[in-house]
């Protein structure tokens, strides 16, 4: 499950920037606050004149260069200084996305190494022929629809939930491809029907498993072109598959760097524990390499892993001691040593410098976990060194030779301001800064992060403030939560903020992390585990309550949107804290979390017979005779990740209750969002016009 809540708005936002014109909802043009909206939006990204935070080092790293202004300019390191500037050549924008396959699917094809070849699936089997699709060879014959076994294409929960956008893996030297095979035949299916705003629909069937219902069977197979064979390899011990043990999920394919192993990783259906394993293509038999394990919850499904040149070596990123840090491995298995124990979470590989046996790498070891720094270490674990001010979060670029790095460093508050760096972490010149007499001159406010109590009484949890550009504090303002509130997210950041366009409308608008909180480690995430909805709830209702002795909030007025996991966390924020919010836009809201694939929900929630109790809890339907402030509901008809009967069976449960709402639905439209302006029209009309009773818009100017 993966959608920001703020991807509506972003979108809106930029149109207006882009100067694209966006037509409002018909009332929404008459509402207060819509004429200012519509004057301040426009002029908001472009009131900073943000420094360029992209650079090119040249390769003996005795200088670099960067376009600002539409000119090229190149920096000498030695001189400290600007040394020449030219008209920056115009680069094309690229569309990245070109050919690749929709949401959670797999690409049809592979190319081999030597591009002399093409594997394909078809007719759920798999085949291999010349690029151009001629001289096509059958691998597999056996898939069809009755016996509902395929080969070389996976299902869409591996792709939305394990990552997996391809089914199918050449080996480097283009002799041997490996490809899935599942069988769907016992698997439950979901319909999805599309097209229903034409005069004919259509039909999509989806294997689909639920919690608690039947995995895929899966395998990993592997094509010897030099002798025609076909091997399935020994992912599970020379046991059957068995949904439960490890080998319920196998993702994460790729061949090792010397090209004579196929590596995968491997988990339980709990996702408790992770094998990384390495395959022989000759034999079949598997070994394992790495074994993860955290039984309180679940596993990083994906951790970081960086390749040694040597082919022999590799760094590894595990959660094992309660944070992230990095491991040295011989791909034989043996754990050469940890290379970082903190108690912070490390964050990204930047560089590695084998010569020198030297790691860069971020950390969230600044004065609060958003602030990542650059550290460097020595890959035997010693001479751990910070890099970088505690005060700003970083991004750098190090110089091929490691000696300088540029350090584009920020806050929420404070826009990117670029800096070279020596490699001991001293400055050595500045080089750009951001401009902001524009943004302070419109009057924009930039966003102000405050830190609360959370519901457990013992954690400190941070929030942030959106304030309109003509903010006063002697006026009450009513309130929007904008939050997604997934596990492992992060409302709060520390990169800058701009104020949300939504203020302008007469808004103060919030973002509040709760226990779902990434970066903090795991034992603060563990107490999400089996709680969806409960526990991040929870702490969202009292980051709103912390504020309440603020004047300009008026608690009776309180908003909150959101979409997927946001939505789930509008809808249960209004039916459980129906005294803390007023309003609410839940947009395709899993709302009962036995709706939703089992790869994502079993992972947070426990497996159903172990936590009937948590799964009980997180059903919206039971809160329906709660709900006293307004609702609106949002779905998609053509919705594949979050299914409508989420939104249907919320709607019912309303619906018994005796409850008054409204529905917006979107034909033919899939896991998205209501339209903004219609949001915005609705809650003008619930936290604004309706408090002082009904007021005729269409006598408004």
């Amino acid at each position: 499950m993966k959608f920001s809540t703020l991807k509506t708005v972003s979108i809106v936002v930029l149109l207006f920037f882009l100067g694209v014109n966006v037509s409002a909802q018909d009332k929404l043009k008459r509402m207060p606050g819509y004429k200012q909206f519509a004057k301040m939006s426009p002029k908001l990204y472009s009131s900073i004149k943000r420094a360029p935070t992209s650079v090119t080092w040249a390769k003996d790293g005795k200088s670099f260069t960067y376009v600002k202004d539409g000119l090229e300019h190149t920096f000498d390191v030695r001189k400290k200084k600007v040394v020449s500037t030219k008209k920056a050549e115009k680069r094309q924008r690229r569309f990245r996305r070109g050919n690749r396959p929709a949401r959670g699917r797999q690409y049809a094809f592979a190319i081999s190494p030597d591009r002399k070849l093409k594997a394909f699936t078809k007719n759920r089997n798999f085949y291999i022929s010349k690029p151009d699709g001629s001289n096509v060879q059958a691998i597999t014959t056996q898939g069809n629809d009755k016996n509902q076994i395929k080969f070389g294409i996976a299902t869409w929960v591996y792709g939305e939930e394990l990552g997996q956008n391809t089914a199918m893996w050449w080996s480097p030297d283009s002799k041997k491809v490996a490809f899935y095979r599942f069988e769907e035949k016992d698997a439950k299916k979901y319909y999805v029907i599309y097209n229903q705003t034409k005069i004919q629909d259509s039909l999509e069937i989806e294997a689909y498993p639920k919690v608690g219902a039947k995995n895929l069977p899966v395998d990993l197979l592997v094509y010897d072109l030099e002798t025609k064979k076909t091997i399935t390899l020994d992912t599970r011990d020379g046991k059957p598959y068995n949904d439960g043990a490890i080998g319920t999920y196998l993702y994460d394919i790729k061949w090792s760097p010397d090209g004579k192993e196929l590596l995968f990783h491997s988990t339980n259906r709990k996702q408790d524990i992770m094998e990384y394993k390495a395959a022989d293509p000759v034999t079949g038999k598997t070994r394992v390499i790495v074994r993860e394990k955290w039984l309180p919850s679940f596993t990083k499904n994906s951790p970081e892993i960086y390749e040694l040149k040597d082919k022999k070596r590799f760094i590894w990123a595990s959660e094992r001691n309660g944070f992230n840090n990095y491991y040295l491995y011989n791909y034989d298995g043996t754990l050469l040593n940890a290379i970082t124990q903190h108690q912070f979470e490390v964050a990204r590989i930047v560089k590695v410098d084998e010569k020198k046996n030297l790691l860069y790498y971020l950390a969230r070891s600044g004065d609060n976990h958003m602030k990542m720094q650059l550290h460097r270490v020595r890959l035997d674990g010693r001479r751990d060194t910070r890099l970088t001010d505690p005060a700003f979060n970083h991004t750098v670029n190090i110089a091929p030779t490691g000696k300088h790095f540029i350090d584009v460093a920020q806050t929420h508050n404070t826009p990117p301001f670029v800096n070279l760096i020596d490699a001991k972490g001293k400055k050595v010149a500045e080089v750009a800064k951001s401009d902001m007499t524009k943004f302070n001159e419109a009057g924009f406010k930039t966003v102000e992060v405050f830190t609360f109590t959370s519901a457990d009484g013992e954690t400190e949890l941070h929030g942030m403030i959106h304030f309109p550009s003509n903010f006063n504090p002697k006026k009450k303002y009513p309130v929007i939560l904008s939050n997604y509130g997934g596990p492992a997210t992060n409302a709060f950041r520390e990169t800058f903020v701009y104020p949300s366009a939504i203020t302008e409308f007469g808004f103060i608008v919030l973002n509040i992390d709760g226990r779902n909180v990434r970066g903090r480690g795991k034992r603060l995430l563990d107490k999400l585990y089996g709680n969806l909805g409960i526990v991040e709830m929870d702490d969202f209702a009292e980051g709103v309550k912390s504020l309440y002795n603020r004047h300009y909030i008026d608690k009776n007025r309180v908003g909150v949107f959101g979409t997927s996991y946001g939505g789930t966390t509008a809808a249960m924020s209004l039916l459980r804290f129906p005294d803390v919010y007023h309003a609410a836009v839940a947009n395709s809201a899993v709302t009962d979390w036995r709706n939703y694939d089992n790869v994502y929900t079993e992972r947070y929630m426990n497996l159903i017979e172990n936590n009937k109790k948590g799964y009980d809890a997180s059903n919206l339907m039971k809160y329906a005779k709660n709900l006293k402030g307004e609702l609106m509901i949002f779905y998609g008809t053509n919705d594949n990740n979050v299914h409508p009967a989420n939104s249907l069976q919320l709607i019912q449960a309303l619906q018994k209750a005796g409850k008054s709402f409204e529905v917006q639905v979107g034909p033919d439209k899939g896991h998205t969002a209501v339209n903004f302006y219609r949001m915005m029209e609705f809650f003008i009309q619930h936290l604004v016009l309706n408090q002082n009773g009904y007021i005729n818009i269409r006598s408004m100017d």
